[in-house]
């Protein structure tokens, strides 16, 4: 494959002069001789957007350092996605539309320099004319390639492809800072068949997002095929969420083999009223957590963004059920060990119109932390903050729990408000404070029932068991 050295266009090492047009004619060279590799020596070399083309790979070398200018006049914008709706938006840093064949790879850095627009957004000021830059996006591609880099500083969203089919991530580290806003790491957008491993992710918002669109998104696209594995995720507000943009639905989705660190939730899927849409077909499996708020959420009262405030959203008596509702079906957990758990060992609350069903919980086991502060297990007008408590389920149906063990908690290990189906089997409450119920039913809530299946003796014998003995 013909080679096309960045520096042999005119770029020059040392972070100070821009190389923007040095890239641009290098990719263009490459791309005009059908294809090639455009490769970036050691080095720090300053650019604007950098435009792909179809059949180009980008290749960092050890190294080399590409910092991508903050002034928004170096930014010309380009029809996107903006929080799941197309709209002119600042082209990202690395860009490409309608491509088929484009890679970005090497163990060099891509350094967004994100710090003036987090200030930016922070200050709310006016002087943004479009969306800030994500550090890597791609529309409507077709083979997509990203590996061995390391991302640092983007100014939004880390890695966004969007309506993109045939797409890998790997061995990819991604840091930005705790608190710098909105800056996710991976966020496939109503994408087909995309592989996700050996990630290190440590960011200022979701580690991963799995989204298909909004209720104002024009075409209904779904976010399908999708895998995830060998990743680890670190202080980030979620370590794989689903949602809550969904509108085109999500589906055949496996998460496995990964460890969660301090990231707020473990788990998270989420939606309100008004999105439409299904997530369905969802397996994740041989999970390690350790200091989150809370390890599982799956909730359709989802109050932020756009519309989040309205009673249509956060009203908790039923409404007809019609595509704007969403709904979450067929999602299976298992082996999977959460330590250090501050708010509830899980959060499930359906719509009162449309149950979360067909859930199941598998080999779980989850450790309290000590004495922590009070948290929202998660983002819903109308509960409580909590904290040691044991899994929460509201408006849910054909739940079941098998050889799951909650471990020191407070109240009981399984609290059920508007639940029908609920099955447990070979589920414990150990090492508790004082005794706590394996279950416990909300007062005068409708259609509350643990399953036939679920015998009375074996719930007496949970609740022995909460008595603080050692696990048998």
């Amino acid at each position: 494959m013909t080679i096309y050295n960045i520096a042999d266009y005119g770029a020059v090492a040392g972070g100070s002069e821009l190389a923007t047009g040095a890239f641009a004619a290098a990719i263009e060279a490459a791309s005009a001789a059908g294809g090639g590799t455009v490769v970036v020596p050691a080095g720090t070399f300053l650019s604007g957007p950098i435009r792909m083309r179809s059949h180009v790979e980008l290749h960092l070398s050890p190294g080399a350092v590409i910092a991508f200018s903050n002034d928004p006049a170096d930014y010309a914008p380009v029809d996107s996605r903006w929080e799941g709706v197309r709209r002119p938006v600042y082209a990202s840093c690395i860009y490409g539309s309608d491509l088929t064949n484009v890679a970005v790879t090497g163990f060099g850095k891509l350094d967004g320099q994100g710090e003036p627009w987090w200030k930016l957004h922070r200050e709310r000021r006016e002087a943004l004319a479009f969306p800030r830059p994500k550090l890597i996006s791609f529309d409507r591609c077709r083979r997509v390639t990203l590996r061995d880099l390391t991302l640092v500083n983007s100014p939004s969203w880390t890695v966004n492809p969007i309506e993109c089919e045939d797409v890998t991530i790997d061995n990819l580290s991604i840091y930005n800072p705790a608190d710098s806003p909105n800056t996710d790491g991976i966020n496939p957008e109503s994408c087909r068949n995309v592989r996700i491993s050996g990630c290190h992710i440590d960011v200022g918002d979701d580690c991963i997002a799995i989204k298909a669109g909004t209720e104002d998104t024009a075409e209904r696209i779904p976010c399908e095929n999708i895998t995830i594995t060998g990743c680890t995720m670190v202080h980030g507000h979620g370590g794989v969420v689903l949602g809550s943009e969904m509108s085109g639905s999500i589906r055949r989705v496996t998460i496995s083999n990964c460890v969660f660190m301090g990231t707020d939730r473990g788990i998270r899927l989420k939606s309100r009223r008004g999105r439409g849409g299904i997530v369905e077909d969802i397996r994740v499996s041989n999970i390690v957590m350790e200091d989150v708020i809370c390890p599982f959420i799956l909730k359709l009262y989802y109050f932020c963004g756009p519309k989040g405030k309205d009673k249509y959203v956060w009203d908790k008596n039923p409404y007809p059920v019609t595509e704007e509702t969403p709904c979450f079906r067929r999602i299976h957990f298992s082996g999977i060990t959460a330590r250090g758990v501050r708010a509830s060992a899980g959060f499930l609350y359906g719509l009162a119109e449309q149950y979360i069903s067909e859930i199941t919980f598998d080999n779980i086991d989850i450790s309290m932390a000590k004495d922590p502060e009070p948290e929202y297990p998660a983002m819903m007008d109308g509960i409580p903050k909590m904290s040691r408590r044991g899994f929460y389920l509201g408006n849910v149906r054909d739940i079941r729990f098998s050889k799951v063990t909650v471990e020191d908690h407070d109240g009981p290990a399984f609290y059920l408000e508007h639940a029908e189906g609920v099955e447990l089997d070979g589920c414990r409450s150990v090492r508790t404070r004082k005794p706590e119920p394996l279950v416990q039913r909300a007062e005068g809530a409708r259609g509350d029932g643990i399953a036939a299946e679920t015998t009375q003796a074996e719930i007496a014998a949970g609740s022995q068991a909460a008595g603080g003995g050692e696990p048998s």
